[in-house]
């Protein structure tokens, strides 16, 4: 396969270099009121190859889900087991990645095959560790729909759901697998989102802790942020993944033509695509009346549903990491710092660990060097490390 790199910022997440390849295409999703099987199900399964994780044995799937209304979606993902798994039973690693993009061919499971997935080394990092790591692609990212981006429901549903799939799958992890969540940036929202939810929604998991790197834990102060900031494209994927989660909110109608364009366009592109394409996109200037997309946060009918968003609000049962860039640029610090308060009060076991490391690039790494550390103790069930009052 011939590919084109070219140099790419991706900002919201970490910096890659993006190759223009030919994508696998989607598995079929038989999807609807009527479709059989409960969370977490194995739709279908197929070996495939990841040339970026070659010590892996890697089988795509498609599963059984919820969708924010607790309607039933088949989700695609990926499960990889280590060639050199650790002694002792299988340990999962919920994994949920970072901004991937709208279009179907930025799922991780096609671009992990087609050897672009930028956190193909936070992947190879956990299977060195002889970790099972099972990855979401999320509701409408690589199936049918549109991707429900950062929908707090949606992919804390996917991303348990992904675990209990990997547990069904054939690839040899039994029902009681040790299990954790790994995600940083709206993978961080996603871990966070899963690991407060997993009480309610997946009590069976044996789930022994989460790692949530800047969290996207309000999505109103998060927008205020990003509106007109150099990442102001992920505002334009929240308001279509908010479009593709409530479409009789009608979203959409509050954009001009320009603004219809321009969503229509994101839909159709990776996270490097809209970076390159839209560098300091002013929402002002995709709205109908000129005012700031982040304006009509406040206004009903989407405040409310911009209030369901809000992560925090559960308690944890398991412990949790926080890692958060005091100088993070896209996902202000202030979301990891306000949701470990929020936690804390309420009893549950959250270490917060301010990064130093600058910018929400910059705490990427960091937070994948601490997150190791913390999934190692807790799978040896040592003690944690709270940083509560």
């Amino acid at each position: 396969m011939r590919t084109r790199l070219r140099a790419t910022v991706v900002a919201g997440v970490v910096a890659v270099v993006a190759a223009v390849v030919a994508v696998p295409q989607a598995l079929a999703s038989p999807d609807g009121p009527g479709a059989d099987g409960e969370p977490g199900d194995v739709v279908s399964a197929e070996r495939v190859l990841t040339p970026t994780v070659p010590a892996a044995t890697a089988t795509r799937i498609l599963y059984r889900s919820l969708d924010t209304d607790d309607r039933p979606v088949t989700v695609s993902g990926i499960v990889l087991t280590p060639l050199v798994p650790a002694p002792g039973p299988a340990r999962v690693i919920g994994f949920a990645a970072g901004t991937q993009g709208l279009a179907d061919r930025c799922a991780p499971s096609r671009q992990l095959q087609a050897g672009t997935e930028y956190e193909a080394p936070a992947i190879g990092a956990l299977l060195s560790s002889g970790y099972t790591v099972a990855v979401t692609d999320y509701e409408g990212l690589g199936t049918p729909g549109e991707h429900t981006y950062v929908n707090r429901a949606a992919q804390a549903h996917a991303l348990l759901d992904v675990a209990r799939a990997a547990q069904r799958a054939g690839v040899g992890v039994p029902e009681d697998a040790p299990t954790a969540l790994y995600g940083y940036s709206q993978g961080g929202g996603a871990s966070a989102a899963a690991v407060e939810l997993a009480p309610e929604y997946a009590p069976e998991l044996d789930l022994v802790g989460a790692y949530a790197g800047a969290p996207p834990a309000d999505l109103r102060a998060t927008g205020r942020v990003l509106d007109s900031g150099p990442a102001s494209f992920l505002l334009g994927y929240a308001v279509s993944g908010f479009d593709a989660a409530y479409p009789d909110l009608g979203v959409l109608d509050l954009l001009n033509d320009r603004g219809r364009q321009v969503i229509a366009e994101l839909r159709e592109q990776c996270t490097p695509d809209s970076a390159l394409r839209y560098p300091g996109l002013r929402s002002e200037q995709l709205s109908a009346d000129g005012r700031p997309i982040s304006e009509f946060l406040d206004e009903e009918p989407f405040a409310s549903r911009v209030d369901e968003q809000l992560i925090g609000r559960r308690t944890p049962e398991a412990p949790v990491l926080i890692v958060h860039s005091l100088t993070d640029d896209i996902v202000p610090f202030d979301q990891g710092r306000e949701l470990a308060e929020r936690w804390c009060d309420q009893g549950a076991d959250v270490e917060f660990r301010p990064s130093p490391v600058p910018g929400h690039l910059g705490g990427y790494p960091d937070g994948q060097a601490r997150a190791l550390a913390f999934l190692q103790t807790r799978f040896a069930d040592l003690p944690t490390a709270s940083t509560c009052d």
